[in-house]
């Protein structure tokens, strides 16, 4: 995935030498820019080694946090704590499991799975962090159709009655799913990428 995705606007600015200071070393893809400018194209890139097998369900999950967090203070301490209740990557594994080409009940079950406390639920990822993880983990560009989307609470607070989303957080998978539809349905009549539907929430277009 080259260059910036459509709607994506800069990138994320990331203290790598903190990062990797406060997490376990076998965390952290050396394939990340060394810059700390995280563009969505280089998570993308860890979840594609993912899939091949060279690099870990923590792996990604530290590339998604890293984008997600971007410079906030607090970021690497969190991520060691959803790090350090999955040591070996089983739980991140099991979530993932059929993220490879998805269809809405894969959806659905990672999206349950990532909320129940004897599957994958890990602390400090809710549904705002956890589907940023399924998003890199699962969207295939130029498929088009429902695809894995991010929705955080600035994606939530731009969406309408329509998509389905009725709270501000604490999301249930039906809800997720409703918007995934929308955003496709959205998608589909503006000739984009269902992703670019979401970037474009927060700025209201």
């Amino acid at each position: 995935m080259r260059g910036a995705a459509v709607g994506e606007q800069c990138p994320v600015i990331v203290n790598v030498d903190r990062w990797r200071a406060g997490l376990p070393p076998d965390a952290w893809p050396d394939m990340l820019p060394v810059s700390g400018e995280m563009w969505r194209r280089d998570v993308f890139a860890v979840a594609e080694a993912h899939r091949a097998g060279d690099a870990s369900p923590r792996q990604l999950l530290t590339a998604v946090l890293a984008w997600a967090y971007g410079p906030i203070g607090y970021g690497p301490w969190r991520a060691a704590r959803s790090l350090d209740a999955d040591p070996d990557g089983k739980r991140l594994a099991y979530a993932l499991e059929e993220m490879s080409a998805p269809d809405e009940a894969q959806l659905r079950s990672a999206y349950r799975r990532f909320l129940d406390p004897d599957q994958a639920r890990l602390p400090w990822l809710g549904p705002g962090l956890f589907t940023k993880v399924l998003y890199f983990a699962g969207y295939r560009r130029g498929v088009g159709g429902v695809q894995p989307l991010i929705l955080d609470r600035v994606v939530a607070g731009g969406l309408p009655a329509e998509a389905g989303v009725a709270r501000r957080g604490g999301w249930s998978s039906e809800e997720w799913l409703a918007y995934l539809r929308w955003a496709a349905e959205r998608a589909q009549v503006r000739e984009v990428e269902p992703d670019a539907v979401e970037m474009a929430l927060p700025r209201g277009a």
